[in-house]
C-alpha cells in the first residue's frame, strides 16, 4: 500500500529523518484517517524503538508493554525488570538507544495520551527524556502520535512545562 494525498507530510518527514539536530514530532487526529500508517510508510518501519500504548490499562501494565517493546528491540534487556516508574523506563530506553548503532535513532510512541495514566507522571518523565537527553543529541528523532486530538493539545503542543516551545 502506499501514502496518498500526503505528500507535504512525507517530504516533511523526511526532512526530519535527514536533519542534523534532534527532532520531535506530534502528529494528532481523529481516529482511522492513517496517522500511524504515515509514520510508517514514512520511516519504512525502521524504528530503534516503537510501541503502542494500551487503552484503559494500569500504570503497571502500560509499563509492562514498555518493557516487552525494551525486549523488542533489545535481547539483552531481558535482564532487566519492568520499570515501575516511567522515569526508569525512559532511563532504559535511553541506555537501549545509547549502546544501538551508530546514526539516527527513530523512537515512535504511538497513541500517546493512553500512557498518561492517572498520577502516573507520564508526561513529567517523557519531558525529562526529551529534555535531559534526546534535545542534546544530534541524532534523535522522537515521534509521538494519538487520537485524543484534545490531549495532545492541551499535554503537548500547548504544554507550559517542560516542553513548552518545543
Amino acid at each position: 500500500m502506499e501514502v496518498i494525498g500526503r505528500k507535504d507530510e512525507l517530504e516533511l518527514l523526511q526532512r526530519v529523518k535527514e536533519g542534523v539536530s534532534s527532532s520531535f514530532i506530534a502528529v494528532y487526529g481523529r481516529r482511522r484517517v492513517g496517522k500511524t500508517f504515515l509514520i510508517r510508510n514514512a520511516f519504512s518501519n525502521e524504528f530503534n524503538f516503537s510501541v503502542t500504548g494500551l487503552f484503559k490499562v494500569s500504570l503497571v501494565q502500560q509499563l509492562i508493554n514498555f518493557h516487552a517493546a525494551l525486549l523488542k528491540y533489545n535481547q539483552d534487556a531481558e535482564s532487566i525488570e519492568p520499570a515501575k516508574d516511567w522515569f526508569t523506563a525512559f532511563q532504559q530506553l535511553a541506555n537501549l538507544l545509547e549502546s544501538g548503532r551508530a546514526g539516527k535513532k527513530i523512537i515512535f510512541l504511538d497513541e500517546l495520551p493512553w500512557f498518561d495514566t492517572p498520577q502516573s507522571g507520564f508526561i513529567s518523565a517523557l519531558e525529562h527524556f526529551w529534555n535531559s537527553w534526546a534535545s542534546a543529541r544530534t541524532d534523535i528523532v522522537l515521534i509521538v502520535c494519538g487520537s485524543a486530538a484534545g490531549w495532545m493539545i492541551s499535554k503537548l503542543i500547548n504544554n507550559k512545562g517542560g516542553l513548552h516551545n518545543r
